[in-house]
């Protein structure tokens, strides 16, 4: 069996940089917290775990002094929150995070109804509609503007960062069809990461020419659901966290199997996938 990994793995530039930071901060201090999951991926969550580094559920939760944010981002409100309580905020917010932020304030302070397509339940579509001061609304479908008595004239377009380029681009051409004629002023800006596209456009060029996809990451890591969802629609694929997960049965009839993975999978989860995959198929 022919086995190929895809041209892009690995930790993306923010997520190494968040662990870099955290794996610092816990050398220096003996340990430190986190407000909630720094990343979406399990098998790097239990490493950082063993050096020491806590994770806090809520505001509510730090115990100490000093909390590392996560490279999703947070609002500006729960920020001044932490501080209140004379706390140290430390971020590791992913710098295409940062830039959807500041996007996302200029727009309100312009006087824009700022619309984020994403998953509103998502903590880093939260924090963005945070610095939308509350101007703001997360959606994956234009199916809001019917909750709308009047559609707002001036309405502001960006997108959470890992989502899929060609949806973003469906998502705002219905939205354009759906204001066009109503005196509507739309401006739409990418914020969709960098890493991110060229990661999902090397998975599905890969995808394309195999006859099995293995996507590694996080089942709650949005980027790799996304890379599996794409991968999906060119041939067999399958989302898993370790390579403990691989089932045999996947394998049967397969000529070629190809690998991906999410933006925050280590690229040792990767190596161990790929090395079942040759122990398997020997």
């Amino acid at each position: 069996m022919r086995i190929e990994k895809a041209a892009i793995t690995g930790f993306c530039p923010g997520v190494r940089r968040a662990i870099t930071l955290l794996e610092k901060l816990a050398a220096e201090r003996g340990g430190i917290e986190t407000l909630g999951a720094v990343v979406h991926n399990q098998q790097v969550l239990d490493k950082l775990a063993r050096l020491g580094i806590r994770v806090a559920s809520d505001i509510d939760d730090i115990r100490g002094q000093a909390v590392v944010t996560s490279s999703h981002g947070i609002s500006p409100e729960l920020e001044e929150a932490i501080r209140r309580r004379n706390i140290e905020v430390i971020s590791t917010t992913c710098p295409f995070v940062r830039r959807a932020h500041v996007a996302a304030r200029r727009l309100a302070e312009s006087g824009y109804s700022v619309v984020i397509y994403g998953n509103a339940d998502h903590p880093e579509v939260r924090g963005i509609l945070g610095w939308a001061g509350g101007k703001g609304t997360a959606t994956l479908d234009t199916g809001f503007l019917k909750e709308w008595a009047n559609v707002p004239r001036r309405l502001g377009v960006l997108s959470q960062t890992t989502q899929v380029p060609a949806r973003f681009n469906q998502f705002v051409k219905e939205l354009i069809d759906a204001v066009f004629g109503k005196d509507a002023e739309i401006r739409i800006l990418d914020t969709i990461c960098h890493d991110i596209r060229e990661r999902q456009s090397a998975a599905l060029e890969l995808a394309r020419r195999v006859d099995l996809m293995l996507a590694i990451g996080g089942r709650t890591s949005a980027n790799t659901n996304h890379l599996a969802g794409l991968c999906a629609t060119a041939t067999e694929t399958h989302l898993l966290e370790t390579a403990a997960e691989i089932q045999t049965s996947w394998l049967q009839g397969k000529k070629s199997v190809g690998v991906t993975a999410g933006a925050s999978t280590a690229e040792e989860t990767v190596t161990e996938v790929l090395a079942r995959l040759r122990e398997l198929t020997a």
